[in-house]
């Protein structure tokens, strides 16, 4: 992987980072606020939205710290190693939540007038997408694993 390649992504998963500590510090506790105002069939599930808000940013800087450590292997040339499966490991974990906290979501807002039922299916499809990049950072992880027995075989031929 080039050296631009590496740079583009790191910046990319900074300003990821540091809008994602902007949304929690900023953003969050307004949601809560409006949350707080709305009238009374949205207060039932404030608490449970503002947390669930809350764990999925916190899925998604998981992620973003375990793709940085990554590139770092990459940059030092040790991401095909034993080591790089506690990152992707870890990515895999974080993204499956961030699944469960999106079906999470279509289940408090649900019942009552308050969110359309359409907004219900929408956050419903969501989790499924997410849970199939679950499985698709899953299949990576696979060919890691090919990878490095791979580079084993070849070193044991070399």
């Amino acid at each position: 992987m080039g050296k631009f390649t590496v740079l583009a992504l790191r910046i990319v998963l900074a300003l990821g980072l540091a809008g994602a500590l902007f949304v929690q510090a900023v953003m969050v506790p307004l949601l809560a606020i409006d949350l707080e105002e709305a009238g009374p069939g949205v207060i039932a599930v404030r608490t449970p939205v503002i947390l669930i808000v809350l764990l999925g940013i916190v899925t998604v800087q998981v992620s973003m710290v375990c793709v940085w450590r990554l590139l770092s292997m990459v940059r030092r040339g040790t991401v095909f190693s034993r080591g790089a499966f506690r990152y992707v490991d870890i990515v895999i974990g974080a993204v499956a939540a961030a699944a469960l906290l999106t079906f999470a979501l279509a289940v408090v807002l649900a019942p009552g007038e308050a969110v359309a039922p359409g907004i219900v299916l929408l956050l419903c499809g969501g989790a499924l997408l997410v849970g199939g990049v679950a499985l698709i950072v899953i299949v990576l992880r696979m060919l890691l694993a090919q990878a490095l027995g791979m580079r084993a075989e070849l070193d044991e031929v070399i």
